[in-house]
């Protein structure tokens, strides 16, 4: 069961649930923090094609700075996956990749599915 990654943000409930799951079944794990260490724009890519998703759908609409910044836009994909570099908290939390496979850990058990 090695080789499982976590995109975690310290402050998210659902985050650390996704965290303490992995722990209670003893699963070695990675984690990536991924405000204070952005992801590349080839890594996003890659995480976007692991979940089957378009950058506009990783967006976080309920957040404050969307709300502010970007509500209501239409943007192109290009767009939206620059807006998700360069304001990493827009994005859906906690995602957690094993191999070729990713999800958007919500609810937290959802990570048993990749185990």
């Amino acid at each position: 069961m090695a080789g499982i990654k976590i995109y975690h943000n310290g402050e998210c409930s659902k985050s650390r649930g996704a965290l303490e799951i992995l722990e209670e079944k003893g699963v070695p794990y990675e984690v990536r923090f991924y405000l204070t260490e952005p992801l590349t724009k080839d890594e996003l890519t890659a995480l976007l094609d692991m979940l089957g998703m378009q950058p506009s759908q990783l967006i976080r609409t309920g957040e404050v700075l969307y709300k502010e910044r970007f509500g209501g836009k239409d943007l192109p994909e290009d767009e939206w996956l620059q807006v998700l570099l360069e304001h990493p908290v827009l994005m859906q939390r906690p995602i957690v990749v094993k191999g070729t496979q990713a999800i958007i850990a919500r609810p937290p058990e959802k990570v048993l599915e990749l185990l």
